[in-house]
Formats: C-alpha cells, structure tokens, sequence
C-alpha cells in the first residue's frame, strides 16, 4: 500500500483535541511551522523532527503579519495538495492549515509580540514590523500545538535567534530546533522565493553563497572580519544584476554587529534582490 498523505487540521479546537490525545498516550510532539510551498528544505526539517518526537506537525499558514504592505503576500505560493503531497512518506502525523480567520477570527490583533532592538536591523530595517508578526505566529502556533520541540532552519538566521530568544524570555516549555541550511546543486540555499527567478536571475543569485564562501575563506586564513566582509563584498559587486541589502557579520549570541577584532564564532548574512525576488544566506564562520 502506497503511503497516504497527513490529514489536515483547519481549525485549532480540531488540532488541540489531535495533540490532546497524543500526548495522553504518552506521545511527545514537534512542531514544524511553514508557510506552505514546501521544498527539499522545508522536508529536511519534518524528518529532523520526526527523529526528536513521536507525531510530528506541520503548520502551513501564509501569516499576513509577517507582510508589509509593498511585499508579495497575495502572491506568495500557495498549493496545500502540492504540500500534502510533498509531506507524504516524511513522517507527518498531521498537518494544520487554518486560515487568516481561523487565526485572527477578530481581524488584524493588536496584541503583539515585539521582537526589540534585533527585530529593526538587517531583516527587520528592509521589513519594518516582519518580526513581530513572525514571533506572534510562533507565540500563537506554540501556544496552540504545545509541542516538546519546534524545528527551524538555519538559513532564517535572524528568525530563529529572536524566536529562541522569545522562548527563553517567556520560559515557553518548547525547545528549538535548528537543522543546517540546505542547498541545491548548484550551492543556491532553497526558498520557496526561489520558483520566482528565471535562469539568468538564479544564476546571478549564486553570489550570495559564492560571498559566504568568501568570508568564509578569508576567516579561516586567519585574515580577521574587516577582509572577511571585504572579501564577500568584492563577489557581490561583481554581480550586476544583484541589488545588495546589506552584509554584515554578527555575533551570534547578541545578534549585534561584530566588533573589527571579534574572535570566535560569528554569523555572517547576506540579503539582496534578483530581479523581484529577495533572498537571504547566512553562514557561521570562526574568526581567529
């Protein structure tokens, strides 16, 4: 018999009374939350969470909170039978899919998460309030599926340090997750955005790994931050079809800017268009 696909929860009182009744047969619970248009990535981390619990969930929900108002929510990908179909064989137990009114049934909520100081740079300058409707929806979707583990992927760097951040600061009984960016062939980290490029933007969007590479290069020659960024720079600029966001080299337990003489590990993101599409990359380098 041919492995069927997870069954789906629309609305939370369905899921809870799910979870209620794993968790009373002594099962545990992980979470992985998505914003659907599943790809090899996104399955990476439902067969991590399979290994760290019993029944593993799946959130597909497009949070409109997370959007601002130039940004591509009403054309962000969205296929729950593709979805489904993907998840099938992974280890899905469920997967919950509700909609904006399932989760804001009184319309936009004005009780919100702030994600401070981190939750303007970077990510944040180029999308003002993104981190606070992201740590909302986890705050929300943790709350809902009260999980053992919740899994998240690298590549979401300044995502996953305020949401372990939140965690923390809130004592949520949840432990996070993170499984190590995946990438196609070609070096290229998946993202649903990625079905956005044609073959002339994918190519020119090979720099931003291509400048992690490089900083990456130039720290462990021992050549300090200044010529790691400096060394990311020069393969950006090369690239003219690429319009930069910004790089920067972070410390990893504060999320702040890495002082020049920094040793030790750091974060080293990159964000920047190709055409229509933004994409992020990140990579851990150790400075010495």
């Amino acid at each position: 018999m041919s492995p069927t696909p997870p069954p789906v929860d629309t609305t939370i009182d369905g899921l809870r009374a799910r979870l209620d009744a794993e968790r009373s047969a002594g099962r545990t619970v992980a979470l992985v939350p998505t914003m659907g248009s599943l790809h090899e990535g996104h399955l990476a981390l439902v067969d991590r969470a399979a290994a760290l619990a019993d029944v593993v969930v799946v959130s597909i929900f497009v949070n409109p909170l997370q959007f601002g108002p130039t940004e591509d929510f009403d054309r962000y990908p969205r296929d729950l039978t593709a979805d489904l179909a993907a998840l099938t064989g992974h280890g899905a137990a469920a997967v919950f899919a509700p909609t904006v009114a399932e989760m804001y049934p009184r319309g936009p909520i004005e009780t919100r998460v702030s994600a401070g100081e981190v939750g303007t740079m970077l990510d944040g300058a180029s999308r003002p309030g993104h981190f606070d409707g992201m740590l909302t929806v986890v705050a929300k979707l943790l709350l809902i599926a009260a999980p053992h583990v919740a899994v998240f992927g690298e590549k979401d760097a300044q995502q996953v340090f305020l949401v372990q951040r939140m965690v923390a600061d809130l004592d949520v009984p949840t432990r996070i997750e993170v499984v190590p960016t995946v990438r196609a062939a070609d070096g290229l980290a998946l993202s649903s955005r990625n079905a956005y490029l044609s073959g002339s933007e994918r190519a020119a969007a090979l720099a931003l790994p291509r400048s992690l590479e490089a900083a990456r290069a130039a720290a462990d020659a021992g050549d300090g931050l200044p010529a790691a960024l400096e060394a990311a720079l020069a393969v950006l600029d090369a690239e003219p079809q690429l319009e930069l966001d910004y790089i920067a080299v972070v410390d990893p337990a504060s999320f702040q800017p890495a002082e020049p003489d920094h040793v030790g590990p750091a974060r080293a993101l990159v964000a920047a268009r190709v055409g229509t599409t933004r994409l992020i990359d990140t990579a851990l380098l150790q400075l010495r």
